[in-house]
């Protein structure tokens, strides 16, 4: 009877967890106001994200910027986003590319990214925007 319960309730525990898992979306607002900045941001001893990720054609790839443009258009943002998404897992910190990829090994991170080491650590400012993104940050409860 015991061992009944704990089935049932193991069961209704990973059904509530896959649901909320299921709700959680990535805010567009958020990432064209806190995120998409990150990936033009020259860093220390690094290339930004752009000079790489817009002449690839890995899973993780931007658009090329208008000539004579400093940000990307509307549209342009709109597949970004898409982009991104594909490589972040909402709600799933832990299996989202888009943060083990660029993160040192010695801090969680995949062992090789040919852009280097984006972020050293989980303290970087810039890494715990892209968290907080995939984890379902909306723009307007982040500005409170």
């Amino acid at each position: 009877m015991i061992s009944v319960r704990i089935a049932a309730t193991a069961v209704l525990m990973s059904v509530s967890i896959s649901a909320s898992a299921a709700d959680q979306t990535l805010d567009y607002a958020y990432f064209k106001e806190r995120v998409e900045p990150i990936f033009l941001k020259k860093r220390p001893d690094h290339a930004r994200c752009y000079a790489c990720h817009s002449e690839s054609n890995n899973a993780f790839h931007l658009e090329k910027l208008t000539p004579g443009s400093s940000f990307w258009s509307e549209e342009q943002s709109r597949r970004n986003f898409e982009l991104a998404a594909r490589v972040a897992i909402p709600g799933n910190l832990e299996a989202s590319m888009l943060l083990k990829h660029p993160l040192a090994p010695e801090a969680g991170g995949d062992a090789y990214h040919s852009g280097g080491r984006q972020f050293a650590n989980k303290n970087d400012p810039d890494w715990k925007i892209l968290m907080q993104w995939v984890g379902g940050a909306k723009l307007a409860t982040a500005a409170k």
